[in-house]
């Protein structure tokens, strides 16, 4: 088992990770403008930093714009279940006083009273549903402090070289290499942003996970303008089913999954229809992160509470998984969708679970390995003989490169987050992970977020995001064990998705 004892001493403060070269991080003065702006330019990828604002932001009811008037009973109730629902027609009949008869003011309180009652009931079972809607964005958000943070959140899109970035004012900038032009991507449903995917093999579709929808936008990347209208967004939406914190395509892009930490069912959307199929288990309170295995064949499903679950697209079978600790944090997945590594979140470790093949086909098997075996121990040490530096803890984000390679972990604790501990990896025979070193960004900064990008031709690129704004891309420069069977010539990354696995369509024909 891996352990933060066997990492070499951090860099210093005031120094800079730039990239990998020969196993080992290179990291430079953070003033030394010569060799940053070297790097930068071997990259070519656009150099963002984004300023912290206030969120100036009030989300109020467009009524409060107009004179009151008088409106009738009716009207009034109409007007109200529009805009907030059943329990808003029941609140708004409560207050009617001298308007209703006193026994319907009566009846709707005893029914208010018992809705409460059951809520508080359902609550101290899962005390996530007592939280508002921003507070359960990040609350599961795998950007840490995503309440201040300037980039709310970033992806990458798995084919060409852009991405997008969701701000703190839930505005998404769309960034492209070679393109000066910026389409800013805004909507009157555009609120909480929580995640992006964008669409593989489509060059303009990019879903947003937002507070009461997810909104599809088709952003052409021939097209000039810088505010695409909002006749270019889709809007999806299901009843009892926000806020969307957690949304993925299929690797193939047909189907797109999106989960709410307050509803128990995954909604698999025919985007094109604009119609869904829930995917349902009850128990966990909700479904707070979803992940897609690259090859199709597996979607990994975390909870609020203790039960995460693995569902074979296949058949849409599930294998459920239960942690007596705490809910599950993180989690990705292996290139070849056999290995999945994992993070709780009051444990300092990765665990891992192994799926295998059936004998003689592509498929994956029913049952993956009956227990999760611990490889890496992130507990807190003390490094460093001289300058001693405190590193460890909790994860708050974890991802793997497409290449399986390298792994890249953020942690949670204050001490720890200026740093993003780096791991390589193997995946077959068995699976290994030894230490590489750690990341460090600008000073008095903390690592906000972290990914890879998708289409890295010479090893891994690692994106980190800070907390001033800055985003930074490091190079980590390796060859895979393909590029080296053919000469050492680095090949093209990732692995294509597929790979035989082809989910099955849950949406009827008529």
């Amino acid at each position: 088992m891996c352990s933060l004892l066997n990492f070499p001493t951090p860099p210093p403060d005031g120094t800079i990770t730039v990239c990998e070269a020969n196993s080992e991080l290179v990291n430079t003065d953070n003033n030394n403008e010569d060799i940053l702006n070297r790097y930068k330019d071997m990259m070519n990828i656009p150099d963002i930093t984004v300023e912290r604002s206030p969120n100036t932001l009030v989300h109020e009811s467009a009524k409060s714009a107009f004179i009151e008037h008088k409106q009738t009973v009716l009207k009034k109730i109409i007007a109200t279940w529009h805009e907030h629902g059943c329990m808003g027609v029941l609140e708004e009949i409560a207050n009617m006083k001298g308007e209703v008869s006193p026994w319907i003011c009566k009846t709707v309180c005893g029914i208010l009273m018992s809705i409460r009652w059951l809520n508080s009931l359902h609550g101290s079972i899962f005390p996530h549903l007592l939280l508002s809607s921003e507070d359960l964005v990040c609350e599961f958000s795998h950007t840490l402090d995503w309440q201040s943070s300037p980039v709310k959140v970033f992806a990458w899109h798995p084919h060409v070289m852009k991405f997008a970035a969701a701000l703190n004012d839930d505005s998404v900038k769309i960034y492209t290499v070679n393109n000066s032009l910026v389409p800013t991507l805004k909507h009157k449903l555009q609120k909480y942003v929580a995640d992006i995917a964008w669409r593989p093999f489509s060059s303009s579709e990019v879903a947003l996970a937002c507070q009461s929808c997810v909104l599809v936008w088709h952003v052409d990347p021939k097209s000039l303008a810088t505010r695409p209208s909002t006749a270019c967004v889709q809007v999806l939406s299901q009843t009892g089913h926000s806020p969307v914190t957690s949304l993925c395509w299929c690797p193939q892009g047909g189907a797109l999954i999106t989960a709410s930490p307050a509803d128990t069912a995954m909604m698999v959307w025919d985007v094109s229809m604009e119609r869904c199929e829930p995917l349902r288990r009850f128990g966990g309170g909700g479904v707070s992160f979803i992940n897609w295995s690259p090859d199709g064949s597996k979607v990994f499903a975390a909870t609020p509470s203790t039960v995460f679950r693995v569902w074979h697209t296949q058949k849409w079978e599930v294998e459920k998984w239960s942690n007596p600790c705490s809910r599950c944090q993180a989690a990705c997945w292996s290139p070849d969708g056999s290995t999945l590594l994992f993070a709780t979140y009051t444990e300092p470790k990765v665990y891992s679970l192994r799926f295998g093949h059936l004998t003689g086909t592509t498929e994956t098997s029913i049952g993956g390995s009956k227990a999760a075996v611990c490889v890496v121990d992130l507990t807190q040490v003390v490094l460093g003989s001289t300058d001693e530096y405190n590193v460890g803890g909790c994860v708050q984000s974890m991802v793997w490169d497409p290449l399986g390679q390298r792994l890249a972990v953020l942690f949670r604790e204050s001490n720890s987050s200026n740093l993003v501990a780096v791991f390589k990896t193997k995946v077959h025979p068995v699976l290994e992970i030894i230490s590489c070193g750690f990341v460090r960004g600008p000073s008095n900064t903390s690592a906000a977020s972290i990914c890879f990008q998708p289409t890295f031709d010479s090893g891994a690129l690692l994106t980190v995001v800070w907390s001033n704004g800055k985003v930074s891309h490091i190079p980590l420069y390796f060859l895979s064990p393909r590029a080296l069977e053919h000469g050492g010539l680095i090949s093209g990354s990732g692995v294509a998705p597929g790979n035989g696995h082809t989910p099955s369509l849950l949406f009827s024909q008529d």
